[in-house]
């Protein structure tokens, strides 16, 4: 018999432990819902976009007068190319557009190797389940990224936000403060966090290793014989274990949204990041959490900014 459905498994979990199974979503009470709107442009104006979605289908989206967008750097909405794949935060049940950010890309991984003088080219491994990236990261944006990562070399972790062009992916922002350890040295968890199972507080990032469109979250503590993964397990905060199919309850602290989403992919590498976020206040050290992109923005999260404070609980 084939291995159970991520459904399946988090309604046998729920019964394991003897609670509700919880229904993936937002919770209701949190003012106008937000949804993450992904598709590639085929037509913009500044007032109107027309979009082909993963699914093929095609829509017609208004532009806010107030909406922004990104690529690369803040643009006007009109000025995005097209061709070019966003994800967009919509209102009004996906049809009113007010941010978007396009062909966007986050580079999470530990530095394998470094070349170049001015343009430099970073070899990544980004974990057992993503492979290995290869970054470019233009003169123009090499200071900066640097100065967040002063320990630029091999060992190290990096994570950094882009645009994908042209094939390359290209780091522009730093997405984090690097940690000042290297990556197989991550610092184990305080004693007063040891078998917390409420509510625990962290940073909670976004990861476009999701497929377009999908909902979910990776998580560290994954058994490793149910994750598939010799490297889960790994986190600097007290986190509970769960099983593959476990939904998170996930409240973004800045904007006071939450939503049940369920645990899709092993978070192996976020677990190695013992860093800060910065949004609205600082949070607790530790990445409790790496969501999708559509779940991170209807949640409030901003791509560029790359973090929130957040609580997560047991969905």
């Amino acid at each position: 018999m084939g291995s159970p459905s991520v459904e399946r498994r988090r309604v046998l979990a729920a019964a394991a432990f003897g609670r509700e199974p919880g229904i993936p979503g937002p919770e209701p009470g949190d003012g106008e819902p937000l949804r993450a709107v992904t598709g590639e442009i085929l037509d913009i104006s500044p007032h109107l976009m027309t979009i082909e979605t993963p699914d093929g289908n095609r829509e017609r989206l208004v532009i806010a007068p107030w909406a922004t967008a990104w690529h690369g750097a803040d643009t006007a909405p009109a000025d995005l190319p097209v061709g070019a794949t966003v994800i967009m935060r919509t209102l009004r049940d996906g049809r009113v557009v007010e941010r978007i950010w396009a062909d966007a890309t986050r580079l999470t991984g530990t530095i394998l190797s470094i070349e170049g003088r001015k343009d430099l080219t970073v070899q990544l491994d980004c974990g057992p389940h993503r492979g290995h990236r290869t970054v470019v990261i233009p003169y123009r944006a090499s200071g900066r990224l640097q100065v967040r990562h002063p320990q630029f070399e091999p060992g190290y972790l990096f994570d950094a936000i882009g645009v994908r062009r042209d094939g390359a992916s290209v780091a522009l922002l730093p997405a984090t403060s690097q940690p000042a350890y290297p990556a197989r040295s991550v610092p184990s968890p305080p004693p007063a966090y040891a078998g917390q199972q409420s509510r625990i507080a962290g940073t909670v990032t976004w990861s476009d290793a999701f497929d377009e469109d999908e909902r979910g979250a990776a998580y560290p503590m994954l058994e490793r014989a149910d994750a598939g993964c010799a490297q889960a397990g790994v986190s600097c905060t007290g986190l509970p274990y769960l099983a593959m199919g476990s939904l998170l309850q996930v409240q973004n602290v800045c904007s006071g949204r939450a939503a049940n989403v369920p645990v899709l992919a092993c978070g192996c590498l976020a677990g190695r990041f013992c860093d800060r976020c910065v949004e609205c206040d600082t949070s607790p050290r530790g990445r409790i959490a790496e969501l999708s992109p559509s779940s991170f923005v209807e949640l409030g999260g901003d791509l560029v900014k790359g973090c929130f404070n957040a609580q997560i609980g047991l969905g």
